[in-house]
């Protein structure tokens, strides 16, 4: 079967999209205008969307309607990590697009799918890598996306190439959904528990610092309850080493993933790095700072930067409640920041000396015994994503060469 070499603007019409009038700010409070930015890619094949996104307001909204996507467009971030691709999903149709983003549109005779994977194979890896230009502030023009050669069989071939790929993220997604709703239940077991205190409405309460709390518990601080509270390395990274370490792209809806994580070159050895169930904590910039994820992964070789904070319990009794208890706080932790506009950050101190209430360890030793079978099985469901996309990762290139017949 011959493979033909195609630019890519002769399939796709590739449109920018639009910058927030100067002085208008995104919003957090959901409405029916979502704005896709740089750091919603990266994860996911597909775009759905989902408590991480923020918005534009109505009268923001009449200003860049022309520059919405539509269920199926293909997204490329071209400033800032450039080469980021996703497919725009149903809850996202008709979403603002950033300026740092182009959309693919109107792709004729050619399978959608397909084209995703080949942008995300080495060989589009290295296509878009020709195109980027600007010493300072690197940026991918919309003539130089035109000008990427796609290299494709027939169209017939291309969706069975796609549907064996599509397999393998199909599941990995279900898995992401399964997740999902754990989390969501976890989250809501601990509200019940420590912010309701249902189970605990027959007792006695009494005041505390922190309100009303069953008669009994204590109030005191985080650093209390924790053996590790540190912010991480400055690493200079390199593809020619094998240290991963974690950053805060790393940090997504509550989970902590090594998909963004990058290779370090270590200055020296590095106690800093994390193990299974340390809470990370987003701890410099804006939007994102505050954003706290569980390590579900089970590593003793993965280094964190100085971006994020590790919060690391000192006792089991401990290590499921923190990270549930800071989950439901991540307002309250964005609050803390201090610093000028664009560098914000988030002192040590201030997370060491957070107030928390500390049940006795019966009632966290009950807690646990129903947060921890969600915990594993989270935990399972990631292990096979990972052998999933290491199946995926091994079969696209040699897909999207041809090494492979299908």
């Amino acid at each position: 079967m011959e493979w033909k070499e195609i630019h890519l603007g002769d399939i796709a019409t590739i449109k920018g999209g639009k910058r927030l009038p100067k002085g208008v700010n995104l919003v957090s409070s959901p409405n029916s205008h979502p704005y896709i930015r740089v750091r919603d890619l990266g994860l996911k094949k597909v775009l759905e969307l989902d408590s991480s996104y923020e918005y534009v307001d109505d009268d923001t909204q009449k200003l860049i309607s022309r520059y919405i996507v539509n269920t199926g467009d293909i997204i490329i971030s071209i400033v800032g990590t450039i080469g980021l691709v996703a497919i725009v999903g149903k809850s996202l149709n008709n979403a603002n697009l950033t300026e740092n983003c182009v959309k693919l549109i109107d792709i004729n005779n050619f399978d959608k799918e397909f084209l995703y994977y080949y942008l995300i194979s080495e060989l589009g890896k290295q296509e878009i890598q020709k195109g980027i230009v600007g010493a300072v502030q690197a940026k991918l023009p919309i003539k130089n996306i035109q000008n990427i050669i796609v290299k494709a069989p027939d169209i017939l071939l291309q969706q069975k190439i796609a549907s064996i790929l599509s397999s393998l993220d199909a599941k990995i997604e279900n898995n992401n959904k399964i997740n999902a709703n754990l989390e969501a239940q976890a989250q809501a077991l601990f509200k019940s528990w420590f912010v309701d205190f249902e189970p605990f409405q027959d007792g006695e309460f009494e005041d505390s610092e922190l309100g009303r709390i069953p008669k009994g518990w204590k109030v005191g601080t985080l650093e209390s309850l924790c053996s590790f509270i540190s912010r991480g390395l400055s690493p200079k990274y390199s593809d020619e080493t094998d240290q991963w370490v974690l950053g805060q792209t790393c940090v997504r809806n509550n989970i902590v993933s090594m998909k963004n994580a990058r290779l370090h070159k270590l200055k020296s050895p590095t106690e800093k790095k994390v193990k299974q169930w340390d809470v990370l904590i987003n701890s410099t910039g804006i939007g994102s700072l505050g954003r706290v994820g569980i390590i579900y992964f089970d590593s003793s070789n993965v280094a964190f930067d100085s971006h994020l904070t590790v919060v690391r319990a000192k006792d089991s009794i401990y290590k499921f409640y923190i990270g549930r208890n800071l989950l439901n706080r991540q307002l309250e932790i964005e609050n803390m920041a201090v610093g000028s506009t664009g560098q914000t950050e988030l002192p040590r101190e201030s997370v060491k000396q957070m107030r928390i209430v500390i049940p006795s360890e019966e009632i966290l030793s009950n807690f646990n015994s129903l947060i921890e079978p969600i915990g594993l099985l989270m935990f399972r469901n990631l292990e096979e994503n990972e052998m999933l996309a290491k199946t995926r990762d091994t079969l696209l290139p040699k897909l999207m060469s041809g090494e492979i017949e299908v």
